[in-house]
Parts: C-alpha cells; structure tokens; sequence
C-alpha cells in the first residue's frame, strides 16, 4: 500500500532533519550500499568471464565440445552481467536528486506497479466476497 500524503511529508522532514544533523552520515548511508554492491557484482563478472574462458581453452585441449560451450555461455552471462552492472553503478561523487527526471520515472514505475497490485487484491477481495 502507497503512503499518504501526510506519510511522505513526514518521511521527507525526517530525511531533511537527518540531513541537517549528520549530513556526512546521511550520505554515507544513501550511496555507498548501491556502489558497493554493483562494484562487486561487476568483479564478480569479470572473475566469472575469467573461468569461462578457462573452461573454453580446457574444452578445446580436451577436445570436449560441452566444455567449451559451457564456458562461452559462462563468459556471455558474465559479460552480460559486467555490463548492466557497470551501468547502473552511480558515479562515486554522483548522488540523485529527489527531482531527476530518472528518479520520477523510477517512482512512477512503482506507483504504477502497486497500483496494478492493489487492483488484483481488490478483485480478489471481491470475488471472495461474492462467493
């Protein structure tokens, strides 16, 4: 269920006063969990890419077909990974701000979402009642 109107606001002061009282702790807890997970995420890829292309070379000594299609598919998914990883990694000076225009689309996506949600519930609700 979305928040009210008065539920954000208050949400928002809170944030404001966090901001106001500890602007260094408030930042390190905005931006560095994203960072870190998708700076890891993307090690992890190329560490990954790395054994895929180990598995490729064993397949072809050991002349295993399996093997080394095994590890072109470990090297695409791996590539795959690096890449949308590396993409969606902020920059480490770079913070969003309330009013970007990825942000606002991000919020609509999940209004809209919880909007189909509740509808589904409703309607279940509702058959249920009818039954």
């Amino acid at each position: 269920m979305p928040l009210s109107e008065h539920e954000q606001r208050m949400l928002e002061q809170m944030e404001r006063a966090l901001y106001a009282e500890d602007p260094k702790f408030a930042t390190a807890l905005e931006g560095s969990g994203l960072r870190t997970y998708t700076r890891r995420r993307v090690y992890q890829a190329v560490a990954g890419f790395l054994v895929g292309i180990a598995l490729l070379m064993a397949g072809m000594v050991a002349q295993q077909i399996w093997i080394s299609v095994v590890g072109f598919l470990v090297m695409l998914g791996c590539a795959v990974l690096a890449v949308t990883g590396w993409r969606k990694a902020p920059k480490p000076g770079e913070q969003q701000t309330p009013g970007a225009p990825a942000a606002r689309r991000q919020h609509h996506q999940r209004r809209s979402m919880m909007n189909r949600i509740e509808q589904r519930w409703q309607r279940r609700r509702d058959e249920q009642q009818g039954q």
